[in-house]
């Protein structure tokens, strides 16, 4: 393979190492703050992102030396980080972004005439993301302990891409220049839109309820396209003016903006304002997202643009220090602004203000890269024309190999076939999944899995699901136990709505889903809504999560009354956050049969786990009509989450 192709390779290692290892270093974080709501001393972590100022000064003078050590603590770092526990995770993952940062801007700074295999590099490593977060059906494969070896896998490639790209570290050491700090706060920006959105194309589907296959498919094809393009026509890029890419990076950031626009939810505004119902989008709405998934390329030769045609400072180190710094900064403060838009109501009085802004975020990081690139565009490009790349079939045959197995995995898995017709009784079950973490705040997605296939239930209703956002590093739960369990899912309120999530999964196609949101004051309240047909009935699943104030709880349950009693057969699950001396618990409660006291009144099993009082926040309520037999309880740490895991077979009699 030629050194060209090796440089592109070591670039898409670096830049696939540095998005998560910066996920996974925002994940370890939220999943402390997780457990108490609340910034804590742990969220500092962030400000590790400065750390690499301090390498700095031995940039110009490191060759290398300097380049194989950074290499050294990254392959190390990065290859163990998936198998520790949270806290050791973060810890490690933060050594493992402050290495990578730093090495891949030594190279895109040492490096002069780089641009090219830097922007194919970063195109093959979205190809890459995208593969292996098919492959481990809604995770990112290389960061669980089953797909660790990937990790070492890449690292030991990016070594012997890095051996043999054939740099002459005597000639470099005698360059005098580096980028200045517009063009390096420039990467940043395109690097952390990356890691907000096109590295997960599993989270773009999330946005929209598009077509999972086919948005993943067109984010690796245009991935590896380019990938391919720049490396065989080399001149492309300089055939796109300067006016072009400012439009070309104008229409992405509009139709990137809109994608969240239009599935922005109007949230009911008062306590006696009425539901509001979110069913499938419309195909008006999958409009921007169509053209923001044929623009969003764009950022490939944003990146060239900051590296290529960026224009050199004869003091290297303080023009890196200046856009490392406002890189971090900038960075870390739009983490807050997306991780806020969710919590709101957490956080005061910092994050009320930004209660249903999903799309600020990403409007400011495309808004800066299009500034950027209107800053620059009176900035010449080199003007050597380079020869066409009559590339090698390995180099094709390798991109497409990536595609294909893109492909494979990101297919429709096989769902379970039930015979529905001739049943007598169903399984329910709910779990507040807790972003499938465990109460010691260790992940725990395994043991999940694990339980609900012990459990088997024919309906399952979980909460807290809402993980395939940057607080959680992208990751879709939902997806990863759907796939595995073979069964039908509704993930429920998508990502932007400022929900924790309640999604349904089923052994039986689920019709007529929809959200339903109710007002709220703290927490938006977003009830999954679906009907599955057994037995030639019709049952209606309520999967609930609200957390508001007394008041605000209280019209929930109202509303899901009213939802619900002129259907035949209801089932709402969930953890409703109310004990059952609250009036809201006690006014669901007046209208349906809570399955744990039907068969308990005491509250407390023949076993003797005690139900009772503040112990007992997540409930199946039943209609009249449906009876329930045997329910349980499994209690932390064996449900493998902070909450107890409830379940009950249900029976129910003709009306």
């Amino acid at each position: 393979m030629k050194k060209t192709h090796l440089m592109i390779i070591a670039f898409a290692i670096l830049f696939l190492f540095t998005l998560q290892s910066i996920g996974t270093l925002v994940e370890s974080i939220y999943i402390f703050d997780l457990m108490n709501s609340n910034l804590d001393e742990k969220a500092l972590g962030v400000l590790l992102l400065f750390v690499p100022l301090l390498v700095l000064p031995f940039f110009r003078r490191g060759g290398r030396g300097m380049m194989w050590a950074l290499f050294g603590l990254l392959f190390i770092t990065r290859g163990i980080f998936p198998y520790l526990d949270t806290s050791n995770r973060l810890l490690v993952s933060s050594i493992a972004t402050v290495i990578s940062l730093s090495l891949l801007f030594y190279l895109i700074n040492t490096l002069e005439r780089v641009g090219r295999q830097a922007a194919a590099g970063l195109a093959l490593s979205v190809g890459l993301s995208a593969l292996l977060r098919t492959a481990g059906m809604g995770i990112e494969l290389s960061l669980t302990p089953a797909g660790g070896w990937v990790g070492w896998v890449l690292g030991a490639i990016l070594g012997f891409s890095l051996l043999f790209t054939g740099l002459n570290w005597e000639e470099l050491s005698r360059q005098n220049s580096g980028l200045r700090a517009g063009p390096v706060f420039g990467i940043y920006l395109v690097l952390a839109l990356v890691y907000f959105s096109v590295s997960a194309p599993a989270v773009i589907a999330r946005w929209t309820e598009g077509n999972y296959t086919l948005i993943v498919l067109a984010v690796s094809l245009f991935s590896l396209g380019w990938a391919w393009l720049l490396d065989g026509w080399p001149n492309v890029i300089e055939r796109i003016s300067p006016l072009l890419l400012v439009l070309w990076n104008l229409l992405f950031t509009l139709s990137l903006v809109l994608t969240l626009i239009v599935q922005r939810i109007s949230f009911p505004p008062t306590l006696d304002s009425p539901a509001v119902v979110v069913g499938a989008p419309s195909a008006w709405q999958m409009v921007p997202l169509a053209v923001m998934l044929l623009s969003f390329p764009v950022l490939f030769i944003d990146l060239y643009t900051f590296t290529e045609r960026g224009i050199r400072s004869p003091r290297p180190t303080r023009s890196l220090a200046a856009g490392f710094a406002f890189g971090s900064l900038t960075l870390i403060v739009l983490i807050f602004v997306n991780i806020f838009s969710n919590v709101w109501g957490y956080i005061r009085p910092i994050s009320p203000p930004f209660r249903n802004t999903f799309w600020l975020a990403y409007l400011l990081l495309s808004g800066g890269i299009t500034l950027l690139v209107w800053l620059m565009k009176k900035s010449r490009p080199s003007g050597q024309q380079e020869a066409v790349n009559t590339a090698h079939w390995r180099w094709p045959a390798m991109l497409g190999v990536i595609f294909l197995a893109t492909l494979a995995y990101s297919l429709p898995k096989p769902r379970l076939q039930v015979d529905a017709a001739h049943l007598t009784t169903l399984r329910l079950m709910t779990m507040n999944t807790q972003q499938s973490n465990d109460d010691f705040a260790q992940k725990s997605p395994e043991q999940q899995l694990a339980l609900i296939r012990q459990v088997s239930p024919d309906i399952l209703a979980l909460q807290e699901t809402d993980s395939a956002r940057i607080s959680l590093n992208n990751n879709d739960y939902v997806r990863y136990f759907a796939d595995h369990l073979g069964y039908y899912s509704y993930y429920g309120p998508r990502p932007e709505s400022g929900t924790y999530g309640t999604a349904i999964l089923s052994k039986f196609p689920l019709e007529n889903t929809r959200t339903v949101f109710m007002y709220s004051d703290k927490d938006e309240t977003g009830v999954a809504e679906a009907e599955v047909n057994v037995a030639g009935l019709t049952f209606t699943i309520y999967d609930v999560h609200p957390d508001s104030s007394d008041a605000a709880m209280l019209a929930s349950a109202q509303t899901l009354i009213s939802r619900s009693q002129d259907k035949p057969y209801v089932i709402a699950m969930g953890d409703y956050n109310l004990r059952d001396y609250e009036a809201a618990y006690q006014l669901i409660d007046s209208v349906y049969t809570n399955a744990w006291t039907s068969v308990y009144p005491t509250e407390i099993s023949r076993e003797g786990v005690d139900m009772s009082g503040e112990n007992r926040i997540d409930h199946i309520f039943l209609s009249p009509n449906l009876t329930a037999l045997n329910p349980i309880y499994v209690l932390p740490p064996d449900s493998a989450t902070d909450h107890p895991v409830h379940w009950t077979d249900i029976t129910w009699s003709n009306p």
